[in-house]
C-alpha cells in the first residue's frame, strides 16, 4: 500500500523550474491567447509565430514572436504542467483543446532563443558557443551610393531591431519618423531578403496580407527573425 501512495505522489509531471535559466519565463494570461502557433519543418517544437495586438500575450508585453512554447498548466485547483518542450504540433494543440471550460487563465513558460539553444538548455550543454550568424545589409542598391554593410547577431535575432540598433535606417521619408516603432502596426519597415529567405521564420498571415502586392521575399523587418546568414535591401 505505501508503495501505491508514493507512486500517486510521483504522478504528473513537475513544473519546470525557471530560476535555473534566464531564458525561461513563466508567463499568466487569459485562455484566449492571441497567439498564433508555428512549428519547425518537423511539425515539433512549437513556437510564438505571431501575435493578435489586442490579445494577451502581446498586452503581456512579456511574450516575443519568436518564443518557445515550454509549458502549459491551467491556473485551477489541481491544475498540473504540461511539459511541451519538442511536443508535436498536434499533442500541443490537443492540450489546449482538451482543457476544462472552466478554466480562463493559463500559466506558460516559455524560452526566448532558438530551437538549437532549447535543446541545448534541456540537455545541459550550458557551455554550448551562442550561434552568431551575419546579416549583409546592402543599402541604395543601385545607386552610385551603394554600400554594403556587415553585422554580427545572434541567431534568432529580430531584424529590424539590429538595424535600428546599428543606425540604418529601414524606413523611407516621412515614415522614419511616423512609425510604429516595430509593432506591426504600419507595414513600412519593409525589406527585400535577397538571399537566406530560407532561415528566417515564416510569413505570418497578417504579413502575407499585407505585403500581398510585393514580391515574395519582401519582408517586414519587425517581425522577420534570422537563424542564419541573410542578405537585406
Amino acid at each position: 500500500d505505501d508503495d501505491d501512495d508514493d507512486d500517486d505522489d510521483d504522478a504528473g509531471e513537475q513544473p519546470i523550474d525557471v530560476s535555473t535559466d534566464t531564458r525561461l519565463r513563466r508567463v499568466r494570461i487569459s485562455r484566449a491567447t492571441g497567439i498564433e502557433w508555428g512549428t519547425d519543418l518537423s511539425f515539433s517544437f512549437v513556437y510564438v509565430r505571431d501575435m493578435d495586438p489586442a490579445g494577451s500575450a502581446s498586452i503581456s508585453g512579456e511574450i516575443e514572436v519568436g518564443d518557445q512554447l515550454c509549458e502549459l498548466r491551467p491556473v485551477a485547483e489541481g491544475g498540473e504542467a504540461t511539459n511541451l518542450i519538442g511536443a508535436p504540433f498536434d499533442q500541443v494543440m490537443n492540450a489546449f483543446a482538451g482543457l476544462d471550460r472552466k478554466v480562463t487563465t493559463l500559466d506558460l513558460v516559455f524560452f526566448r532563443g532558438t530551437k538549437d539553444e532549447l535543446k541545448d538548455a534541456c540537455s545541459g550543454d550550458s557551455n554550448a558557443e551562442p550561434e552568431i550568424i551575419t546579416i549583409t545589409v546592402v543599402q541604395n542598391k543601385g545607386a552610385k551610393d551603394e554600400t554594403t554593410r556587415y553585422i554580427q547577431a545572434m541567431a534568432g535575432a529580430n531584424v529590424r531591431q539590429t538595424l535600428v540598433d546599428n543606425g540604418i535606417n529601414v524606413y523611407q521619408s516621412v515614415t522614419r519618423w511616423t512609425n510604429c516603432k516595430g509593432k506591426q502596426l504600419c507595414g513600412t519597415c519593409i525589406v527585400n531578403v535577397k538571399e537566406g529567405g530560407a532561415d528566417t521564420n515564416r510569413k505570418s498571415i497578417d504579413e502575407s496580407s499585407t505585403l500581398r502586392e510585393n514580391p515574395e521575399s519582401y519582408r517586414l523587418s519587425c517581425v522577420t527573425f534570422a537563424y542564419g546568414d541573410v542578405t537585406v535591401e
